[in-house]
């Protein structure tokens, strides 16, 4: 991915499972990397909270990653799935001036067209949920382990993938039961616009009332000092 960002001059947010070596190297994290036009790993942000019965396979996530990335004119940040709920994460990004909120899904519409619009609207943000598809032909049959039956339905995951504007009005409406590659142009002045009346961590914020206060150290089990 990092070689077809480079070839590509594309900036890539990609959702991974992570395994990280510093904290044993057997527990998963949902992980979201950023991977700029250089091909490089900018970030990895791991899943503050695993949601409901998440749980019992995903280990909670810390603040390292909750950090945004220059992008010409733009500023981009993300955030992964449910999270996309949390205010205070929502907050982190848009002190570091986030214009362009990428949230991360693994699919179906009743995700994506509630949260995708009030994002833009509360940010006064470019809003650009991704989601997946899950379907009974994505799987292969007879590789899933002994004892384990798919549900009936025909598709448990229809997508919803979407833009919102920074007024809150859809740039590209939901994308349902079909695998697409969709495009769109940002405007810059749009977002300028949008601010104009109300910005969230600039004049109409009160920290003389109210801050946020962020720990983005990488927490790690064990430090060694070697000598």
């Amino acid at each position: 991915m990092c070689a077809a960002a480079r070839e590509t001059q594309t900036a890539v947010y990609l959702g991974v499972m992570e395994r990280p070596q510093a904290r044993g190297g057997h527990s998963l994290y949902a992980s979201l990397v950023f991977i700029d036009t250089d091909g490089e790993i900018k970030s990895v942000h791991r899943k503050l909270m695993p949601t409901y019965e998440e749980r019992l396979v995903w280990s909670a996530g810390d603040g390292h990653g909750l950090r945004t990335h220059p992008m010409g004119d733009f500023i981009v940040g993300g955030l992964n799935c449910w999270e996309n709920w949390m205010p205070l994460a929502r907050s982190a990004l848009y002190a570091q001036g986030e214009n362009v909120h990428v949230a991360v899904w693994p699919g179906n519409l009743n995700n994506t067209e509630l949260i995708t619009r009030f994002i833009a609207r509360e940010a006064r943000s470019y809003v650009l949920s991704v989601s997946g598809l899950m379907r009974p032909e994505d799987w292969v049959r007879g590789k899933l382990p002994d004892g384990c039956e798919l549900p009936a339905e025909e598709t448990w995951a229809n997508g919803g993938s979407c833009i919102a504007s920074p007024n809150g009005e859809w740039l590209l409406e939901p994308v349902l039961n079909e695998e697409a590659i969709v495009t769109a142009t940002l405007d810059i002045d749009a977002i300028r616009a949008a601010r104009h009346n109300f910005d969230p961590s600039g004049h109409y914020a009160r920290p003389d009332v109210t801050q946020l206060q962020v720990n983005r150290s990488r927490q790690e089990i064990v430090h060694f000092n070697d000598d």
